[in-house]
């Protein structure tokens, strides 16, 4: 395969990629927007995607809303499936 000076295939560039990890309340929110200005790259939050599928009353949105509003976690299958659904609009 041929590839530009960087090592990347022809037609691809470098990509940064950033993850913000830890609890309510650590500041992921705070930051990722200095961080979005600064190095210009798009903000994927899982917080935001799962609120917005609540709000929007989608199957997984009702599934998670009843686990928080009992006060447990929700799980990683279901935030998988808030990721899918969200990639696809």
């Amino acid at each position: 395969a041929f590839a530009n000076p960087d090592g990347f295939p022809f037609g691809q560039k470098k990509r940064t990629i950033m993850i913000l990890f830890g609890p309510p309340g650590a500041g992921k929110g705070t930051h990722s927007p200095k961080i979005v200005e600064a190095k210009k790259i798009p903000s994927l939050s899982t917080g935001d995607m799962l609120r917005a599928a609540v709000a929007a009353g989608t199957d997984v949105g009702k599934q998670a809303k009843a686990i928080m509003e009992s006060g447990g976690l929700v799980t990683d299958e279901i935030v998988i499936g808030i990721i899918k659904d969200a990639s696809k609009g």
